[in-house]
């Protein structure tokens, strides 16, 4: 007999595919970085460990792994009513902010539920769209409500864009943008309304 696919929703297809890449490839990055620890513990080549080159490896290494954490949260399978304290979801922000474009301020305490920092971090994505060039993002969180507010200098506007958070014909996004179309996705699931504004002074984003 054979297997009925359609069994399996599309959102949680994809969530199954997102969470098997990130799984796949937390492994070679995590052997990336034993290896230079072991360089830097070696004593056949002294003084490597401060070298410039080995630095940048480090830290090339530890920005792709925080990536890949946060998307895993982001694209991957949420089990259950699985939560994540205020440090936990400090340490994902980390993976915006860590390329040095961002920093990023959190407001909120107590711990949270996984499809809730699944919107965080879509959020946090649609930030960097509108914020390319840097800036400043501030995460409050009162009650159930979440509000994301950038500030920049300079900002990338595209209105047809951040339409998938609510306006008249959305435009289809580039694989770099499919952000905008799963927050969409996810708050729709969750039952939940999202209000956006967009400026020359940065961008907002509260649900």
């Amino acid at each position: 007999m054979i297997q009925d696919t359609t069994r399996i929703a599309q959102p949680d297809l994809a969530q199954l595919l997102g969470s098997r890449l990130c799984h796949d490839l937390v492994s070679p990055l995590g052997a990336i970085g034993n290896g230079v620890e072991l360089l830097e513990m070696s004593n056949d080549f002294p003084g490597i460990g401060a070298s410039p080159e080995l630095k940048l490896i480090a830290e090339s290494v530890a920005s792709a792994r925080a990536r890949i954490q946060l998307f895993r949260v982001a694209f991957g399978q949420a089990q259950g009513d699985q939560r994540m304290s205020r440090a936990g979801l400090a340490q994902l922000l980390d993976g915006f902010s860590g390329q040095g474009r961002l920093r990023v301020t959190l407001e909120a305490e107590g711990d949270f539920a996984r499809i809730e920092l699944r919107m965080i971090m879509l959020a946090m994505m649609c930030m960097e769209s509108a914020l390319p060039w840097g800036g400043r993002v501030t995460i409050t969180h009162a009650g159930s409500a979440w509000r994301l507010s950038g500030e920049a200098e300079r900002v990338k506007q595209d209105p047809s864009l951040w339409a998938w958070l609510g306006g008249a014909d959305p435009r289809s996004p580039a694989p770099s943008e499919v952000h905008f179309a799963l927050l969409a996705q996810a708050l729709a699931a969750a039952g939940r309304r999202a209000e956006w504004d967009l400026d020359e002074k940065g961008a907002r984003i509260a649900f």
